[in-house]
């Protein structure tokens, strides 16, 4: 993984569940990993591996959803030479600007 997160910066998330009574809408999406058209908005951690946050694979916003996301798989993930790779410069926002930003990105409506 390029730039992997410190474990300061992921001191820094929400526990898991901790956001569980926010609606998915507001969110706040802490981190930002991506590889090609593949995106993970990450919005918990359990203090070890996993995250809770949003998966868009490919690109494809129809199949796109929430669950858990290992951090070790993250890292694993590479195509060729490529690797996944954390956004350096993602300011926290909520889920729902999140998504106007991405598909504002792309042209989808």
């Amino acid at each position: 993984m390029w730039n992997p997160p410190t474990k300061k910066q992921l001191a820094k998330l929400p526990k898991l569940y901790s956001t569980e009574k926010v609606k998915l809408e507001n969110k706040i999406i802490r981190m930002h990993f991506f590889i090609g058209g593949s995106d993970w908005y990450i919005a918990e951690f359990d203090g070890e591996d996993l995250f809770f946050g949003y998966a868009i694979l490919n690109g494809n916003l129809q199949m796109a959803e929430w669950g858990y996301i290992s951090l070790r798989e993250l890292k694993s993930l590479k195509v060729g030479y490529v690797e996944v790779d954390r956004d350096l410069y993602w300011k926290n926002k909520k889920f729902s600007e999140v998504m106007k930003d991405y598909k504002s990105h792309r042209g989808v409506k």
